[in-house]
């Protein structure tokens, strides 16, 4: 199956944290990072997902944010430090392209965020992520 979500990263289960319709699913980026998804109880059945298990997180790049450093006093689990790689901007909107370990993140953003943020490739940044909006597949 192809899919149009562009942030497809490598990982492996490392904790399962059940509730009473969702779980908390802790990963293991192959760069090292963890990253957590917060998924159905169905799907983490549907999935058989276990600690160990091979899975890749996917993330619309509608649904990463940029800092230009780590963000305290935040509900967003998900920081994963890099840097600005590329970006490509269009009337309206950019799409940055952030190397982290392990992989690339693509992040679309405002263009005047952009600006505001002073980003050019070589910036360092922190591709923000919810938990909510981290999907899983598996092989």
């Amino acid at each position: 199956m192809t899919l149009s979500i562009r942030n497809q990263l490598p990982g492996t289960v490392t904790t399962i944290t059940p509730g009473e319709v969702m779980a908390s699913v802790g990963i293991r980026l192959a760069g090292g990072q963890d990253l957590t998804a917060a998924i159905t109880l169905e799907a983490v059945r549907d999935l058989a997902l276990t600690p160990g298990s091979a899975v890749r997180a996917l993330v619309k790049s509608t649904e990463v944010s940029l800092a230009t450093g780590r963000v305290e006093g935040l509900s967003i689990r998900n920081q994963l430090p890099g840097t600005v790689r590329d970006i490509a901007t269009g009337g309206a909107m950019a799409a940055v392209k952030v190397a982290v370990e392990g992989g690339d993140l693509t992040a679309a953003i405002t263009k005047d965020a952009t600006t505001d943020l002073a980003l050019s490739p070589g910036t360092p940044v922190v591709a923000l992520i919810k938990s909510t909006e981290v999907s899983l597949a598996t092989a």
